[in-house]
């Protein structure tokens, strides 16, 4: 991590927070520095027509073929999960952001994201089709030349052929590039002779295309390459025993000079680990979408269960303990749908700039995605803690219930836990988020040290409390303006005072993570409601107001003691005193009756049966 460009000095002065926000030319992380527009955003009721027509063909096949069959799934019926995925690929849900050219629909960003939310309730099948669709097939269309890509996409498009992605080694994890799997070319020049050990492979027993990651030679980074099942050379352990997701086929794939024509190369020579890179951006914010379909689902059912139980002559749903624990679940779901759908959107509008300025359409997927990584890996991390709470939360309030395997809590419980696992421990993802924001302001493509030192001469001054504004969301925002100032004080002072020795400060760093992903989330969520009460009226949007109120002032206690814990670390003295002045003045907010707006939403759902919101 490279901190320079934040100690220069600043040549210019300009307010804290820009406010000029024009649709297309947001810039991944900048939500940190800018303000958005609640018009500039997507919101989920927004879907059109033909986006609900697939979504309700998802939550159909779910229905019809994944739900009475889940302890079958689960047991690893042979040929069942193959089958799955079959019609699936008839149904075209392999094939929904396939390009038209390769037999798909050509769908938008956010479309595929739908898909992932829905299909995310499918506990070990939607882990299948997600690494199917996603890791499985998307090296091959965004890296492969036209030969590979006319030759695999449709049959991976159709599900006649399954996808797996052969990264993760017995001594190569987090750190992807110091795999040992070795490519030799043969002797005739024809073929790599592939050799090494792969494990947690997803799909491994029934795939018929693997993407490997191996190093030619002596080279430093990885190549990708397709190889066929039918090579030859392919060996493989038996199915993992895993403690969830027990009906995804995870095995060790051992390859022994495995022969792949050179013209199976993915890419160019040493592309690899940038392949893997990109691809993952996209796996991380499609888990973070299908996290809040599985999350929805487990709600569905804390509440009917809560409305059935009867307890003291009452139904538990009755009781205030109860109701706190559907209405925060109800609020974190919401918060998290707000920030990825707000993400999806904010990357096919970067996709449809770049194509307008003449960009290759699979570049430019690329280079969208990786515009937002920042917010691929807040929503990674944010949506596997938020589902993880939910179901752990749904477990309680089915009680004894909630642990006997007969109930549908024990299965999201267990599913869940391998999703702050996946696509890069949570642990890395928030290391990434600061790191990549430092990066960019390295790069000049972000200007987040002018904001900072803005914010470190505020806290000199006498506090401007200016003309009170009493419009619906001006608390909410001016809390919003004030957390962003905190996290900025908090990084920039924490730059400046340890230097190049902050890139080895995991602590503080995730601290820092724990600010900046909360900010976002709270900004989508305060976004997601001012724009449906402009679409609807405030009495229509009553209890999405509660829940934005909760979320926001939620945030500010996590900002809070992040924050303390952060400058406790670096900070002593009369610079601690002073910044934990400001940190308090940042993280002020009016009181509100958090209690009572938690009723509110809980007996909503409590009403209705479901999450309703």
């Amino acid at each position: 991590m490279n901190v320079e460009y934040w100690t220069q000095q600043p040549t210019t002065q300009y307010p804290i927070l820009n406010t000029m926000s024009l649709k297309n030319t947001t810039k991944g992380g900048e939500f940190i520095i800018k303000e958005t527009l609640a018009e500039d955003i997507f919101i989920p009721e927004e879907f059109d027509e033909e986006q609900l027509m697939i979504k309700k063909t998802c939550e159909d096949f779910l229905a019809s073929e994944v739900f009475p069959n889940l302890d079958r799934i689960d047991a690893q019926e042979e040929g069942l999960m193959e089958s799955l995925m079959d019609k699936a690929g008839e149904l075209g849900l392999l094939a929904v952001s396939i390009p038209e050219e390769y037999g798909g629909f050509g769908k938008n960003f956010n479309t595929s994201m739908l898909v992932a939310d829905v299909i995310g309730a499918g506990h070990s099948f939607a882990v299948a089709l997600s690494a199917h669709t996603g890791i499985g097939t998307l090296p091959i269309l965004y890296y492969g030349n036209q030969a590979q890509k006319d030759k695999y996409i449709p049959k991976l498009a159709s599900g006649e052929w399954k996808a797996s992605y052969c990264l993760t080694e017995p001594n190569s994890g987090s750190d992807a590039n110091s795999g040992r799997t070795k490519a030799v070319l043969n002797a005739e020049g024809t073929h790599y002779l592939i050799t090494g050990q792969k494990m947690w492979i997803t799909n491994g027993g029934f795939a018929d295309v693997f993407i490997v990651f191996a190093k030619i030679d002596d080279d430093k980074n990885l190549t990708g390459f397709i190889v066929e099942k039918t090579f030859g050379g392919i060996t493989m352990n038996p199915e993992e025993h895993k403690l969830g997701i027990k009906g995804s086929s995870t095995r060790q794939v051992f390859f022994n000079e495995c022969p792949v024509p050179v013209e199976n190369m993915l890419s160019e020579r040493e592309n690899g680990f940038k392949i893997a890179v990109n691809i993952l951006n996209i796996g991380r914010i499609k888990l973070g979408a299908a996290c809040i379909g599985s999350s929805r689902m487990a709600l569905n059912f804390a509440v009917n269960y809560a409305n059935e139980r009867v307890q003291f002559n009452l139904p538990i749903s009755k009781f205030g303990a109860i109701r706190y624990k559907l209405a925060e679940m109800a609020t974190r779901n919401f918060a998290i749908e707000s920030a990825t759908y707000r993400a999806g959107q904010n990357i096919d509008d970067a996709y449809d700039a770049l194509v307008a300025g003449g960009m290759d359409p699979a570049k430019a997927k690329l280079k969208s995605t990786e515009q937002f990584a920042v917010e691929c890996a807040i929503l990674k991390v944010w949506g596997s803690e938020m589902l993880d709470y939910i179901v752990d939360e749904g477990v309680q309030i089915y009680g004894g219930m909630g642990y006997s395997a007969e109930a549908p809590m024990e299965r999201a419980y267990r599913d869940s836990r391998i999703n702050r696992i996946f696509e890069g421990t949570n642990e890395i993802n928030r290391l990434l988020i600061v790191d990549m924001l430092l990066k960019r302001a390295l790069k000049g493509e972000l200007d987040l040290m002018t904001p900072a030192q803005a914010v470190a001469g505020e806290l000199m001054s006498i506090p401007d409390f200016g003309e009170e504004d009493d419009s619906l969301f001006a608390a909410e925002k001016k809390i919003l303006q004030n957390l962003k100032k905190a996290g900025l004080m908090i990084a920039g002072s924490a730059v400046q005072k340890l230097m190049m020795s902050l890139a080895k400060e995991q602590e503080i760093l995730m601290k820092l993570a724990d600010i900046i992903g909360s900010v976002y989330v709270a900004e989508s969520t305060i976004l997601r409601v001012e724009k449906l009460v402009k679409q609807r009226g405030e009495e229509a949007c009553k209890h999405q107001l509660d829940i934005m109120r909760i979320y926001v002032y939620g945030a500010v206690d996590t900002v809070a003691l992040a924050g303390k814990e952060a400058l406790y670390s670096f900070a002593e003295g009369d610079e601690l005193r002073m910044m934990l002045v400001g940190l308090r003045r940042f993280t002020k907010a009016e009181p509100f009756n958090i209690k009572d707006a938690r009723q509110r939403v809980a007996k909503a759902m409590i009403d209705a049966g479901k999450y309703c919101f």
